[in-house]
Parts: structure tokens; C-alpha cells; sequence
């Protein structure tokens, strides 16, 4: 890939998040830095752990993704995301350039775009633009929206924002995350685990915080609406309102 250097962004406002996975340090180094240049967001990685790590605290628009990664293979990574993200948009950028790949990184994967190396830099940028543009633009006025810098919730149509805590936030940001947006407590509990390290998470305490942001939900929902976050019985909670990320 053929950086080019010193031309002006191309996004002046709200500028794209993107997340890129290639294993290539160099390649992935070049990538960032020409995307850059271009005006994105950008926050890369080099396999699909590092990934996990960026998707706690970034609220992504579209995903690069090589389908050579060390670990989980780009291919399962893309299908996952797309389980546990259906709004972002799915890159592939890779070297495989057979047929039976490119199909199955659009109907195993689910990506939108299937690139192959070498990509020219331009064509990069113009397909992360054009698909940024659709999604944005499908984005549904029913749908809530999880601020992740400021720890805020803003319901379907409304204007005013409700704060939330940071473990809220957490709890909220798993969820979405989660397959079926179902997570069972020992999940939860070990989140808090990992952020706490002397202090340990009851039972109690993690029900008490679920039932707080359930209220918030509720304060932006009708009175016959069903709770936003239920619990399954046995395991733990599932989300079962539509929630987008914004940064």
C-alpha cells in the first residue's frame, strides 16, 4: 500500500471511527497513518484480543479487518461482529483474493466491502466514506444511544440525556455487546473483577445497579412498555432494547 502524503483531510466534522485489525506492523502503521491524514478516527490492533479490548471503551462506525490473524481468524472476528454489532459497517482487506473467499467473507462474515491487497490508498478512503455515509444515514430514530466519553443515555426522539454511572456504563456496554445481548452474572461479575481489583462484586449489589439503570430506561419509556433490561431466570440479564454507541 502506497501512502499518500501531505493532501488535506477529507472529513472536516464528525469524523468516522474506525478499527483496525492487521497482524502487519508496518502495513497496519501505514494504514493508520495515511486514514489519518484522511480525517478517520483511528485505533488499530493486531489480532481479534486486542480488538475485544478496543470494543469496551470505543464505539466504532466500521471495521478493517485482514482475515490473516494470528488467534481467531479475521473471518470468525467478522462474523462476530456482526452478531454483536448488526449497525457497524465490515471491511475485509485482505490478500486472499480466490473466489470461494470473497464469498464467504460476504456470507460467512457478513462484511459489506471485500478488499484485496494491494489496496490503493484513495479507493480505501472512498469506500470507508461511502459506506460511513449508508450507515449513518440508516440510522433509526428508535433506537437509544450510549455516549461513551461522557457516560450518557439518550432515549428514542429525545433530547435530554441521562447520566450514567461508570459501572452502568460497563454493564450496559457488555450487554450490548453480548450475543443475544444475554450475559450471565459470573460474566458480570468478572468484569468488575477486572476493574476492581481489591473489591469484590455481590450478587446484591450487581442487582441493585441493574435495577438503577433499568429506572433510567424507564424514565424515557411508556408506562406499558416492557422493561429494557429483563432477568433470565437461571443465568443472568438480557438487553431487549436496541442501543447504539456514540463517542
Amino acid at each position: 500500500m502506497n501512502s499518500l502524503r501531505g493532501g488535506p483531510p477529507l472529513m472536516a466534522q464528525s469524523p468516522l471511527v474506525i478499527a483496525l485489525v492487521e497482524d502487519d506492523p508496518m502495513l497496519r502503521d501505514e494504514i493508520e497513518v495515511h486514514l489519518k491524514a484522511n480525517g478517520f478516527e483511528v485505533h488499530a490492533a493486531n489480532c481479534a484480543l486486542g480488538l475485544d479490548d478496543l470494543n469496551a471503551r470505543i464505539a466504532f462506525d466500521v471495521y478493517l479487518i485482514d482475515l490473516n490473524l494470528p488467534g481467531e481468524n479475521g473471518l470468525s472476528l467478522c462474523r462476530r461482529v456482526r452478531d454483536n454489532r448488526p449497525d457497524s459497517g465490515i471491511v475485509i482487506m485482505t490478500a486472499r483474493v480466490a473466489p470461494n473467499d470473497r464469498i464467504a467473507g460476504y456470507k460467512e462474515g457478513g462484511a459489506d466491502v471485500y478488499l484485496t491487497k494491494p489496496v490503493v490508498p484513495d479507493e480505501l478512503v472512498l469506500v470507508l466514506l461511502s459506506l460511513g455515509r449508508r450507515l449513518r444515514q440508516s440510522s433509526s430514530v428508535h433506537e437509544w444511544t450510549l455516549g461513551l466519553r461522557d457516560r450518557t443515555l439518550l432515549g428514542p426522539g429525545q433530547t435530554k440525556k441521562l447520566r450514567l454511572t461508570s459501572k452502568e456504563k460497563m454493564i450496559l456496554l457488555a450487554l450490548v455487546q453480548a450475543k443475544d445481548n444475554t450475559l450471565e452474572w459470573g460474566a458480570l461479575f468478572d468484569l468488575f473483577s477486572q476493574q476492581d481489583n481489591d473489591e469484590v462484586m455481590s450478587k446484591r449489589a450487581l442487582e441493585e445497579m441493574v435495577s438503577r439503570l433499568r429506572k433510567k430506561f424507564k424514565s424515557f419509556q411508556l408506562e406499558d412498555d416492557e422493561p429494557a433490561i429483563k432477568s433470565v431466570w437461571g443465568t443472568g440479564y438480557q438487553l431487549c432494547v436496541k442501543v447504539n454507541f456514540s463517542n
